[in-house]
């Protein structure tokens, strides 16, 4: 019996731990969406700059209008860019999401054999209740 109750307590340490690895692990894919919703919002923000840009028709002579191509193709490479870093954002959420759900399949299996280890401490501890009461009792009723 002294056994099965160290095995239980190993595993409700184990659970704890597995419990925090969760929890970091949801963090961390947590910061990771909200990377990606940054850069998804500079992507945008910054392709609506690019054709606003690129739709001006109030160049005065050529170099002013050279000038706001330059800026418009400056524009697009940012936008480029951030969309190139916003799909790494992405792989990489996908991957922290994945990480945070398998922590929590294993916590989930750790918190099962936890389950299981105290149903079967107290089969065990019914059953030696009933074997201690079922002995015969020995001398008169009087005592």
């Amino acid at each position: 019996m002294k056994a099965e109750r160290a095995k239980l307590a190993r595993l409700q340490r184990l659970e704890r731990i597995r419990d925090i690895a969760r929890r970091n692990a949801l963090v961390e894919a947590g910061v990771a969406e909200g990377t990606l919703a940054q850069l998804q919002g500079l992507a945008e923000r910054t392709a609506r700059m690019s054709l606003d840009y690129a739709a001006r028709s109030d160049a005065e002579d050529a170099a002013a209008l050279q000038h706001l191509h330059q800026f418009v193709r400056g524009l697009d490479e940012v936008t480029n860019g951030t969309r190139a870093d916003m799909e790494r954002a992405r792989a990489i959420a996908d991957a922290k999401a994945r990480e945070a759900a398998e922590a929590e399949r294993r916590r989930a299996a750790v918190e099962e054999r936890v389950e299981a280890q105290s149903q079967l401490i107290a089969r065990k501890t019914a059953a030696n209740a009933v074997a201690l009461t079922a002995k015969k009792a020995f001398g008169t009723n009087l005592e």
